[in-house]
């Protein structure tokens, strides 16, 4: 990896995430410059880039030839992705931006695969011996097991590589389960979940006991290398479109030693963004991201700096321990704000 004291960091499929872009911005100072990368200019997050880029799809196959291109023509040092396909695609090629002197902050392929595919996420889960709803491919055995009283109303059906609570319901009765199971295939085959589902037609929707409780969202810090830094642990207050709208940091030394064994299991890089729910006794893990989520503004604005400290590593600097001190109780929210769209 080139190390030097200026970098250059593209932050790819930035969408709406204007305020990581601000974050990068902050970490570098006057030591680099935040690039911003998008397949479409209908994109809030460039306002606040010192350079961006419209690319290709993710899935067109001159996607990576373009960014390699990118790269080198404006002496790019890192990418970090802000979104799950798009991770999938970088892991498959990292080698191949290293040899061009590009450090792709992304886990490997086999862990990103286990996190998008929600299916894998559950049989990892169970294996490993966690506590996590239940959770089956197969309608059928579905409705047996609730005749049987083995499973009761009401079921969650959701996709299994989905993302951003596309296609989510909860049925309360066998007419809504197959009603909602039916809902899902048509909204796989509609939107770009069709892409990663390819692989898996005829076993794209998961159905999944519902578990009550109190839901947390964590971030289970590592660094660059997999090693374990920190766990951040966050009370949702409200969701929007399948993002935390508004949380708490809290101490729960429970869900953080959670966070920690997952860690120690995975070796992801960088941030690992889980939700779980609490019931009081047991601690279920729900999903599990290898990315920024959208829960990490509320580990940021209470103190921790992921991005500062991303680019330390970067630089093979050590860390101020400064950088991943949380001020628990801290309560945020997102708000919404209009950002003029520049077309040139």
């Amino acid at each position: 990896m080139k190390v030097r004291g200026k970098l250059n960091i593209l932050l790819t499929s930035v969408g709406r995430r204007g305020y990581l872009v601000k974050y990068f911005k902050d970490a570098l100072g006057d030591n680099g410059k935040v690039y911003a990368a998008n397949s479409t200019k209908l994109c809030s997050a460039f306002a606040y880039a010192d350079y961006t880029v419209i690319t290709p799809l993710i899935y067109d196959r001159n996607y990576i030839d373009f960014l390699k291109t990118y790269c080198k023509n404006n002496k790019i040092d890192a990418i970090i992705s802000l979104f799950d396909i798009d991770l999938l695609m970088l892991a498959r090629h990292k080698q191949e931006f290293a040899e061009i002197g590009v450090h792709v902050v992304v886990s490997s392929e086999k862990i990103v695969e286990l996190c998008n595919d929600k299916w894998k996420t559950y049989m990892f889960l169970e294996r490993e011996g966690f506590y996590t709803p239940r959770t089956y491919l197969n309608i059928e055995e579905v409705l047996y097991r609730i005749e049987k009283g083995m499973l009761q109303y009401p079921i969650v059906l959701k996709p299994r590589w989905g993302m951003g609570s596309i296609a989510v319901y909860i049925a309360k009765n066998e007419i809504e389960l197959k009603t909602f199971y039916g809902k899902v295939e048509c909204q796989i085959k509609e939107t770009y979940l069709k892409y990663e589902s390819e692989s898996s037609m005829g076993q794209d929707v998961l159905i999944q006991e519902m578990v009550n409780g109190q839901e947390y969202g964590m971030d289970v810090i590592n660094d660059l290398k997999g090693v374990f830094q920190i766990c951040v642990v966050k009370q949702k207050y409200a969701m929007r479109s399948g993002e935390t709208d508004c949380a708490k940091t809290v101490h729960m030394k429970e869900i953080e030693k959670c966070g920690k064994i997952i860690s120690n299991h995975l070796k992801h890089i960088a941030n690992l963004d889980v939700d779980v729910i609490y019931d009081g006794k047991r601690i279920f893990v729900l999903d599990m991201n290898a990315r920024f989520g959208g829960g990490y503004p509320f580990t940021h604005v209470a103190g921790v700096d992921l991005p500062r400290a991303i680019i330390a590593w970067l630089n093979n600097d050590k860390c101020n321990e400064d950088w991943f001190k949380v001020k628990y109780n801290v309560i945020a929210c997102k708000d919404i704000l209009i950002t003029k769209i520049d077309e040139k």
